[in-house]
């Protein structure tokens, strides 16, 4: 299937060294992140080394080298978010389900991130799963959340 995709992208362009970015933008809109033979058959596409396509793709924050969750959970550490609590809440939502900020679960069901805003200041705090936003967050909410799915601790302490 990889194959297949990567066909289809290459084909859409020339080769070249200066295709380079957007052939990793198309790529991993397509995969959801850039797998490593994915990133040599790439650099073997525009004549570059395989250093170069990983440099070019460790350098953007943009890209990511490793899949990400079914669930990706983004908390809100925007001034207002994190006046009115988001450290208390990333907290809770690491103890829940078992992961900490950047990492994502070895079943890929979550990762779980942090992001300067969400634009929901009025809400604060926030979070979002997917792209669903949920408002007026607390490390009780966020517990709740989370609980029940196969990840949570199953315990009952509060945050």
């Amino acid at each position: 299937m990889e194959e297949e995709l990567l066909e289809q992208i290459f084909a859409s362009y020339q080769g070249t060294r200066n295709e380079l970015v957007p052939i990793l933008q198309e790529v991993q809109e397509n995969l959801g992140y850039l797998p490593e033979e994915v990133m040599q058959d790439i650099a073997r596409f525009v004549g570059v080394p395989e250093s170069h396509v990983y440099s070019v793709a460790s350098f953007y924050a943009q890209f990511r080298t490793m899949p990400l969750g079914k669930k990706r959970v983004a908390v809100c550490r925007g001034t207002a978010c994190h006046i009115r609590g988001a450290p208390q809440i990333l907290h809770e939502i690491e103890e829940t389900i078992h992961l900490k900020e950047g990492e994502t679960s070895e079943d890929l069901e979550y990762t779980l991130e942090t992001v300067a805003c969400i634009g929901c200041c009025a809400l604060a705090p926030c979070i979002r799963v997917n792209k669903d936003v949920a408002g007026e967050m607390t490390p009780e909410k966020a517990k709740g959340i989370f609980h029940g799915d196969g990840n949570s601790n199953g315990g009952d302490r509060a945050g």
